[in-house]
């Protein structure tokens, strides 16, 4: 028997084989990957994990591929930086960015989530990839097919960014953009899905794809020197990524990687003009309310997140809580982090910085706690945030009297 026994559903616990679905067809909850984790617990430890390749591939055990990799081989492992200066700034002991920035090859979180998904496309033997998507999704899709050779169809809201438009068309997909929001396409891609038998990263292939997200909780602990922080920080427009850094967490506990990372907190990040899961966490139900997004912060306008309900289970078991951010807050978070840490982060993180800060003044978290900031996105991919925002270049005559002249008058 191999490390996957096959697929189960959230609510009820109900077996499946392991199929491209994604959702139970008796309670209609979400489906996710069933492990053997008796067999994977032979193998694993944090020598084995050490002695890996430099890149999320070195928690292959905890990762649902049967075969090889065979796009993402360079994918994760990236910085963790001690944000002395941003710390200063916010009056705190320790902080961490966790810099996705710079994740290979597209920039994003999103290609951790998206090496796995094509992997997985592949073994189930299909030809063509798809995505509905705010951005980074369909950037990191685009490029993975076009590594894998596989067809790509990409599904965006028309309204998207230049920069991500262009950051998925230079990959030579097939890009639809439709004339709604996020929610509009994702709808729409389902009823895609039933009639075209293609492998849709964050629909029929959802459950073996969101288990990438777990390898930024893997590295975070691994690169503190197996110690778990105190509090992580994370964005959420679909919510998934704040569910698996609870189950990444479990698994760790589960092959006596770390002893407890119970303590650990995890809250959630959103935008004022899109914040169900934080909206229903301050009200404290546990159910949200969808909303019609509004705000700057495009890769994370999901009014009706797929894993909302189990996100707001996520924080409040942690003992987290959420925090939302406007326009003006996200643009200053942004700001804020590339003048003391040198990051340019794009609108998701500075929706995660502005709430961390937001969550220290408040006191939810401590000033001398440790605190990680998973900043999932590089700031060329949302240039457009920055219009009007920012201090024109100074235009001089190519003569020393002119650079005096400027020289005086700053």
């Amino acid at each position: 028997m191999g490390k996957i026994l096959g697929l189960k559903c959230r609510e009820t616990g109900r077996k499946y084989e392991k199929k491209p679905i994604h959702v139970c067809e008796m309670s209609f909850a979400p489906l996710e990957v069933d492990y053997n984790y008796e067999k994977i617990k032979k193998t694993i430890s944090r020598k084995s994990i050490e002695n890996g390749p430099l890149s999320m591939w070195r928690y292959a055990d905890l990762l649902p591929l049967d075969g090889e990799p065979v796009t993402g081989l360079n994918t994760g492992f990236t910085p963790l930086i001690r944000a002395r200066n941003l710390a200063e700034a916010l009056g705190t002991k320790e902080i961490y960015i966790k810099d996705d920035t710079v994740c290979r090859p597209t920039l994003s979180f999103k290609d951790r989530v998206v090496s796995i998904a094509t992997s997985k496309a592949v073994e189930f033997g299909f030809d063509t990839v798809s995505c509905a998507s705010t951005g980074n999704l369909a950037n990191s899709v685009s490029a993975h097919a076009a590594i894998a050779k596989l067809d790509c169809f990409i599904f965006i809201p028309a309204d998207l960014e230049t920069g991500k438009v262009v950051g998925t068309s230079v990959y030579n997909p097939v890009v639809v953009g439709i004339n709604g929001n996020y929610d509009q396409v994702n709808r729409l891609c389902s009823e895609i899905s039933d009639v075209y038998k293609w492998a849709f990263a964050n629909i029929n292939i959802r459950p073996f794809y969101a288990e990438g997200s777990k390898t930024l909780y893997f590295e975070v602990v691994e690169q503190l020197g197996w110690q778990p922080p105190d509090h992580i920080i994370a964005p959420a427009a679909g919510g998934s990524l704040v569910t698996k850094m609870a189950k990444a967490r479990r698994e760790f506990e589960m092959m006596d990687l770390i002893e407890d990372g119970s303590h650990t907190k995890i809250h959630v990040a959103q935008a004022d003009g899109c914040a169900p899961i934080v909206n229903a966490l301050k009200e404290g139900s546990t159910f949200f309310k969808p909303v019609k997004p509004n705000t700057i912060a495009k890769s994370l306008a999901i009014g009706n997140p797929a894993d909302g309900i189990y996100a707001i289970e996520t924080v409040k078991e942690s003992g987290g809580y959420g925090e939302s951010a406007s326009d003006d807050e996200i643009i200053d978070a942004m700001k804020l982090l590339a003048s003391t840490e040198g990051i340019f982060t794009e609108t998701a993180g500075g929706v995660t910085l502005a709430a961390t800060k937001k969550l220290i003044e408040s006191g939810k978290i401590g000033r001398d706690e440790s605190i990680v900031v998973l900043i999932t996105g590089n700031g060329m991919k949302t240039i457009e945030a920055f219009n009007g925002q920012l201090n024109k270049p100074h235009v001089i005559d190519p003569r020393l009297r002119s650079f005096t002249q400027l020289m005086e008058a700053i």
